[in-house]
């Protein structure tokens, strides 16, 4: 493979910023290249950098994770690829199954400064540090390119090595040259122009200093809002189970109260960290779901290297604030994290498994919350959270599969259900909630229920409250009027919000 991909004729068509723009069809490369400076189509060809700068993620980042989604296992593989430099890492990843260059995240003022340039007849080239054959897929995506530079099997094309093969083929100051980060630097000294878009303060402060045509691109950064959604604060009520063990062993000391909000905190920092971590496995498939494409991973709002530096913080704050109530609440936290990293990587591919792991997760926030205050939480009501989240863990698989139905989508390669399996999706979450109502008449008749509750008869009330609830999420679900996770569709419903409530009033009249 040349070091210069050059295609003709150069296609001066270029699409609207909607989202057609990401499938012109496939461009014309050739392989001709040579050693000694090329004569560029017109005067000051544009160099665009890939990674950060034409697609608002990082190609290394994303097939990284791709790999180690599918199999785990093969990060022994990627330490060794690693050990032989990052050109041997980057070719190893250089095939991943799911990459579509179609549903990348593309930076919609970069394009257009790749439409003026066109326009105005200058040559546009694509210079990435990623491998050959991804660069090679985006180029050929978008035909926009008149050819590309990359990384191969032995050289990796960043810095310096990319700024020498860009002097080689332009001469000294013959590019204008779009970049976004301190690797970047290198390659701005020898263009004639620079563009930058998305830069650090330092590196914008340094670009400044060394290079006197520049221009950066605007852009918006993160700001809080968007990493309250990547970070999933609003899941945080979710951690509240913490707070029913307190509740049913009636300890309001402040003692208990100070441990349970202590435990509820750990529980959200953790679930942050796991929500990044999942993120960054799902990006593929998240891209292609009509909701979760708007995720700030998937659309490019929160680069991917600040949320892998953000997952060992957030991991570490948690565990943290875990032994800050006691080490067995944070056994239970460690369990609770090594399950959803299984459910991530493993188990979410998995038919079946993948429900009784959500259930459980739910219910280690129960078993943390007893934990917490150092009790031993009652069989009955863990037999009746698992039963009862595992009616909802179904309800969120039948959702889906209503919403792809509906949208005539193929079934997902990454999840082991298909849209024939609707109907049993559907009977076993409806007979997963009645068994948790059948649990839940047990306990109230029990001996445990007449001692701890003043009024146990109370109790009976609540049953039919919570079976027309489910059953009307099952009716909602089956007319594709659910959100996509049920228990988020309960804060924000008020008929669920009521009825839950008129639940839990029973409930603390029982008492």
């Amino acid at each position: 493979m040349s070091e210069l991909h050059r295609e003709f004729p150069l296609r001066r068509d270029f699409l609207p910023r909607t989202r057609e723009w990401y499938a012109p069809g496939p461009a014309r490369m050739s392989e001709a290249g040579s050693s000694k400076p090329l004569e560029p189509l017109s005067a000051c060809p544009l160099v665009v950098d890939l990674d950060g700068t034409l697609v608002r993620s990082d190609l290394l980042i994303e097939t990284a994770f791709s790999e180690l989604s599918r199999r785990p296992y093969s990060i022994i593989d990627l330490t060794r690829a690693l050990y032989g430099g990052k050109a041997c890492l980057k070719h190893r990843l250089s095939q991943p199954a799911d990459f579509d260059p179609s549903i990348l995240p593309y930076d919609a003022e970069v394009l257009n400064v790749i439409k003026a340039a066109r326009e105005k007849g200058h040559s546009v080239y694509l210079a990435s540090a990623t491998h050959e054959r991804l660069v090679r897929a985006v180029a050929e995506h978008l035909g926009l390119f008149t050819g590309w530079f990359a990384t191969s099997e032995t050289t990796n094309c960043a810095a310096e090595v990319k700024a020498k093969k860009l002097v080689a083929a332009f001469g000294e100051g013959g590019f204008d040259y779009i970049g976004n980060d301190e690797a970047d630097l290198p390659v701005w000294r020898h263009a004639a122009k620079s563009y930058a878009v998305r830069t650090s303060a330092a590196v914008a402060r340094e670009l400044s200093r060394q290079c006197d045509d520049v221009e950066h691109l605007t852009h918006e950064k993160p700001t809080w809002r968007i990493w309250a959604r990547s970070l999933r604060v609003h899941q945080y009520v979710k951690n509240g189970l913490v707070f029913i063990p307190l509740l049913t062993n009636k300890m309001f000391d402040i003692t208990s109260l100070v441990s349970t909000g202590l435990a509820l905190v750990a529980f959200s920092l953790c679930a942050s960290g796991v929500y990044l971590l999942n993120d960054l496995v799902d990006l593929q498939d998240d891209r292609r779901h009509r909701t979760k494409c708007r995720r700030p991973l998937a659309c490019g709002d929160i680069p991917l290297s600040h949320a892998v530096l953000a997952i060992p913080i957030l991991l570490l704050l948690s565990l943290a604030v875990a032994f800050m109530v006691s080490p067995a609440f944070a056994a239970v936290l460690a369990g609770y994290f090594a399950l959803t990293t299984a459910y991530s990587f493993f188990l979410k591919r998995k038919m079946i498994l993948d429900v009784v792991a959500l259930a459980s997760l739910y219910t280690a926030r129960v078993i943390g919350g007893a934990a917490a205050i150092a009790v031993w939480p009652s069989p009955w009501l863990l037999a009746f959270m698992m039963s009862w989240f595992l009616s909802l863990a179904l309800v969120k698989r039948y959702t889906e599969l209503i919403s792809r139905r509906a949208a005539h989508l193929p079934d997902l390669k990454s999840r082991d259900y298909r849209k024939v399996d609707i109907g049993m999706v559907g009977a076993l979450a409806a007979g997963a909630g009645m068994n948790a109502l059948t649990l839940f008449a047990l306990y109230a008749a029990s001996d445990s229920a007449q001692v701890l509750y003043s009024r146990p008869g109370m109790l009976w009330l609540v049953g039919p409250i919570l079976a027309c609830w489910i059953a009307r999420i099952l009716m909602l679900a089956n007319r594709g009027q659910m959100h996509d996770d049920p228990v988020i569709f309960a804060i924000k419903d008020k008929v669920s919000l009521a009825t839950l409530g008129a639940a839990g009033a029973f409930v603390v009249a029982a008492m």
